[in-house]
């Protein structure tokens, strides 16, 4: 294809990220839609369009733990566990790695202590989120009903256990509700120095809706997007000299076609990508944080330093009108097969404090009411142990019953919700599914699930899906 004057000045000056111009064009109408049904799907772009319903949550913050967190260890207290340590469990248990499956129960070596007014049991590996535990809310019964990490990730992601293709909860957030921000994209993924997740690229695909749902994936050290500058010999005053030569014949050519509306909507579109190069580089920009708050996220800290960056542009990003923020860890570190005793303390090291931080921050910022916080894995662990039951001893994976959190967004403080039986191997007192998290998610953020939809392959799909699913309205501020 023939690049015209303007394209070729406009990209030689500016070095426009792809994540900006796939939503620009997607909003020029310059890329095709996908397929669907004349009519039927809500307009595939990302201006603001009004919920359902009156929304408790204009935005969401998830900070997702690859792995399954151990649940009896950290917020799932079992002081039967406890007291039968060492004895044989009598119950049934589908273990994922049967050469080291064991029935000796495994009481947590950790201590837990009533925290806040609410009273709220937490492990002393999270000290930082058990002074939060008056802004949390706990939810103990989480089940997949499947052990493997992949399908309770497409589970939790998806809406479906183990399909790929579909698109993540996110998507069909920013496709239910746009974008409040004109500078930045609606879904941005901060990913982590060690590489992808398990299950990688699927964690953020906008499946069979447009790429322009998909998440955008932030670098993990600066720079967080590439060709946000343009090359060294193009910068200072003669990038100012090509932008108002570019400006100049934007507007010759405008005044020629006087009246056109797709026009003046295309070179405002592209001068607001120019902006974008500011935006975007002042939004990661955190030498402008005081350093009380430097300190709150624990950025003087080598083993929290990391994460709590993150944390913190999560937090700068849902202040300027980002719709959904994701941060992931490389592989699955809680996934503690082996030698629990010094592994689940190190990642909760690396990561409590920063996830404690961020809901600390949002709350005296007055962004808490309106930003929802998720922390949470794809499953837990079991309580009993794998391998010998020694030093070396680890947890296989339990996706009948484990915990997750939320806090903010609509969402009560200060209370657990839901049990698991007396050791912490199954959900047993208000079970919840992934997909009764995701139809309360939505509501919180004014969306029916039953009535979001979106057509595709000949046939309308939710993120539900038609599966059973409900909002768990005693969670609900």
């Amino acid at each position: 294809m023939t690049a015209t004057r303007r394209s070729f000045l406009f990209q030689s000056a500016f070095g426009i990220g792809g994540f900006a111009l796939a939503s620009l064009m997607k909003e020029e109408g310059l890329l095709a839609d996908a397929p669907g049904r004349p009519g039927e799907n809500l307009p595939l772009d990302l201006r603001v369009r009004p919920p359902h319903f009156a929304p408790k949550a204009k935005a969401m913050i998830s900070l997702f733990m690859h792995g399954g967190p151990s649940h009896v260890d950290l917020l799932d207290p079992k002081p039967a566990l406890s007291r039968h340590h060492e004895q044989d469990y009598s119950g049934n248990v589908a273990y994922s790695f049967v050469q080291r499956a064991s029935r000796k129960l495994f009481g947590s070596p950790w201590r837990f202590e009533r925290r806040g007014h609410c009273g709220t049991e937490v492990s002393e590996l999270l000290p930082h989120i058990a002074n939060i535990a008056d802004d949390i809310c706990v939810l103990r019964s989480m089940h997949t009903g499947h052990n493997g990490h992949e399908v309770s990730i497409r589970y939790f992601h998806g809406g479906l256990p183990g399909v790929t293709g579909r698109p993540h909860l996110a998507s069909w957030i920013t496709y239910a509700l746009g974008s409040e921000s004109r500078n930045l994209p609606a879904y941005l993924v901060l990913s982590d120095p060690g590489g992808h997740p398990v299950d990688g690229t699927w964690n953020w695909s906008s499946g069979f809706m447009p790429p322009l749902y998909q998440g955008t994936v932030l670098r993990p050290q600066e720079p967080r997007i590439l060709n946000l500058d343009p090359p060294p010999h193009l910068r200072g005053a003669l990038q100012q000299q090509n932008r108002d030569f570019l400006q100049q014949l934007n507007r010759r050519h405008q005044l020629q076609r006087p009246g056109e509306a797709d026009l003046e909507t295309r070179i405002a579109s592209y001068e607001l990508a120019a902006a974008m190069q500011t935006a975007a580089r002042e939004a990661f920009d955190l030498a402008s944080e005081p350093e009380h708050i430097r300190r709150l996220y624990g950025l003087d800290r080598p083993e929290t330093q990391e994460y709590a960056a993150r944390c913190l542009i999560a937090r700068r990003l849902v202040e300027r009108g980002v719709r959904f923020v994701q941060l992931f860890l490389g592989g699955q570190p809680w996934d503690t097969h082996q030698n629990i005793r010094a592994n689940l303390p190190a990642i909760c090291r690396r990561t409590d404090q920063p996830a404690a931080a961020l809901v600390k921050d949002l709350k005296q910022r007055g962004l808490l009411e309106t930003t929802l916080v998720h922390w949470g894995g794809e499953i837990g662990r079991l309580p009993v142990c794998e391998g010998p039951l020694d030093a070396s001893s680890g947890r296989d994976h339990n996706g009948q019953g484990f915990s997750i959190w939320l806090a903010g967004g609509g969402v009560k403080g200060g209370i657990t919700y839901g049990e698991t039986d007396e050791v912490g191997h199954r959900a047993a007192v208000n079970v919840l599914t992934p997909n009764d998290y995701q139809a309360t998610i939505l509501h919180l953020l004014g969306l029916d699930h039953q009535r979001l939809v979106y057509h595709a392959n000949g046939r309308e799909h939710r993120l539900t899906d038609g599966r059973p699913a409900r909002v768990v309205r005693e969670i609900l501020a």
